[in-house]
């Protein structure tokens, strides 16, 4: 039940919007999002890196007209990770991961 209700408030705000408002604030951080859009029967893999309060999608086109949302379609996420900018091939960049999708909207989650 409270799953139900978490999903329905989510459907409230638009949560990738909301986390790239976050992202804007802090220059040095690259949240990564995964889950997927189910089409019909059949799930495609969805990512969407958030960078300096833009998105961009490495599997599917986005919308960039800032008054849609960036995902039309019907998607899930199911996994954020939250990386240290720039990305380096030598160091690890990896901050913290969760599967909330509230956790990251809390901007004190993002240091």
């Amino acid at each position: 039940m409270e799953e139900t209700l978490a999903t329905q408030k989510m459907e409230k705000i638009d949560l990738i919007n909301s986390l790239e408002k976050i992202s804007s604030e802090i220059s040095d951080r690259i949240l990564k999002l995964e889950g997927f859009i189910q089409k019909e029967t059949q799930k495609e893999q969805l990512e969407i890196l958030i960078f300096r309060g833009f998105s961009s999608s490495t599997t599917h086109p986005i919308e960039i007209d800032l008054e849609k949302k960036v995902i039309a379609l019907n998607y899930i996420i199911t996994d954020f990770k939250l990386y240290k900018a720039p990305l380096t091939e030598t160091e690890k960049n990896l901050i913290r991961e969760n599967q909330n999708s509230v956790f990251f909207l809390n901007q004190k989650n993002w240091i």
